[in-house]
Order: structure tokens, then sequence, then C-alpha cells
């Protein structure tokens, strides 16, 4: 299943305090139908795109020149008419999943095609090659939002490698029933996040002693350390009968 079909779905089922409006991904991320509809969201759509020289960036009118980076852009001109004529049909879509009447991966399954009669499907890939095209500038002008956009996907790559590492044993879900299928993913991500408070507990608790100690913590240190280790676990248990009382947590440790 193509990944950008689904990735929307997250912060719209979002219910918590913290409502996010900017999104990383890989390449499998995005298309221009996931750009106009992340955009009508109010969703930064910011992927790390493998081979984005690759893509097509699109003149805003056409014969329109640049001088040292017209070599970028295809000879196609954005269809602002093709926009102007759907944009009310669009906002009905974003409106009606704001509202919780449709998830956005069943509008996007509809827009996959680029049937003829799916007029729909035209308009929100226009306004997507509009979005991308400004984002694909931005990326190689700022060197900072490349920085965040690598360092972003590389926190999602390191968090699915160690979900996979708690999930030992298979390489595949072999079960064919979605809802066991949804349990499956939901148990490793449990593991997963419990291993992680785990060693951001330890790690925390080490820190605050070399800090009584008169070590300085920077943030450049602090940014070295990650809470995705592994090598001090072992993923089949220790099966030793002990008779300790586990030590309590202090959940209110801060730096």
């Amino acid at each position: 299943m193509w990944e950008a079909i689904h990735i929307l779905d997250g912060l719209t089922k979002n219910d918590s305090d913290i409502q996010p409006d900017m999104l990383h991904g890989d390449t499998q991320a995005q298309s221009a139908t996931v750009y106009g509809l992340a955009f009508l969201l109010g969703i930064q759509l910011m992927p790390r795109i493998r081979n984005w020289k690759d893509l097509k960036w699109f003149r805003p009118l056409p014969g329109e020149a640049y001088q040292h980076i017209d070599s970028l852009f295809t000879k196609e001109a954005v269809d602002w008419d093709l926009i102007a004529c759907h944009l009310p049909d669009m906002l009905q879509v974003a409106q009606s999943i704001r509202a919780g009447r449709i998830s956005p991966s069943t509008i996007l399954r509809k827009l996959g095609t680029a049937s003829r009669k799916n007029k729909l499907y035209f308009a929100f890939r226009e306004l997507g090659r509009v979005v991308r095209t400004i984002f694909l500038l931005e990326y190689i002008s700022d060197e900072d939002l490349r920085r965040v956009t690598q360092a972003a996907q590389n926190k999602c790559e390191g968090f699915n490698k160690f979900a996979q590492w708690a999930y030992f044993g298979s390489d595949i879900i072999a079960e064919n029933v979605r809802d066991d299928q949804l349990k499956i993913i939901k148990y490793n991500h449990l593991i997963a996040n419990l291993v992680i408070f785990h060693n951001c507990h330890t790690i925390t608790l080490a820190l605050k002693e070399l800090e009584r100690e008169g070590m300085q913590l920077t943030p450049e240190l602090l940014a070295a350390f990650s809470p995705y280790r592994t090598h001090h676990l072992n993923r089949f248990g220790l099966f030793e009968l002990k008779d300790r009382a586990p030590v309590p947590i202090d959940y209110g440790i801060r730096f």
C-alpha cells in the first residue's frame, strides 16, 4: 500500500492537546495530490524525497523563464483556471475531513486514478504541483530546512528500526485479519515505547549523577544521546527468581 494514502490519517485522528501542523516522511509519503490535500488541511508536508531533482517543477505561467534555475523547470505551466474552477469542491472535501465525516485515506484512494471523469483528481494534482514546486524551491535554497527534514526523517527511521528490533522472530505480520494486524502493530509499539521510556529514565539518572559530580551538561552533549539503545537488553528475558521490590520512578526529574 502506498504510504502517501494513509500519511494524513494520523493527524486528523489526533485528539491530544498537541496538534502538530508539520508532517515528515520519505519519498513514498508524498505525491502531488497529497500535497494539495495537505495544503487545504493546513498541514505542511515536508518529506525527504529521493532523487528530488527528477521531479517536475512547474512554471507559474507559460513561457516564464529564470536566469539561473530555468533548467530545473519543465515546459509545463500550472493550470490556474482548473484550480479556481474546482476550489469550492476541494474546500468542501477538506471541511468534511476536518469535521470527521470522512478520512483522508478514503479521499486519496478515490483520487488515485487519472480517469478523465475524475476532475477532482486533476484539480488536487494541479494544486499539489504548485505546493510541491514551492517546497522544492525552498528546499534547495534553505540549508536549515534541509537539515530539519533530514533530522526528522532519521528520527522516524530510527524508531522504525528500533520497533523492528523489538518485533523479533519474524519479518512479516502473518495475520490476514485487519483487526489482528492492528493489534500486533499496537502491541509492538507499546513494547517499543516502554523500552524507550526505560532507556530515557536510566540515561536521565546517569546524567544527573554526572551533573552532581560537577560535569557540565550542554545541549550539544545531550543531543548525542538516543533512547534507541539495545545492547543492554535481552529480548528473550531474564528468568531469575529474586525477592526484590522495584525501584520507584521519579517522574519529576528535570534538567
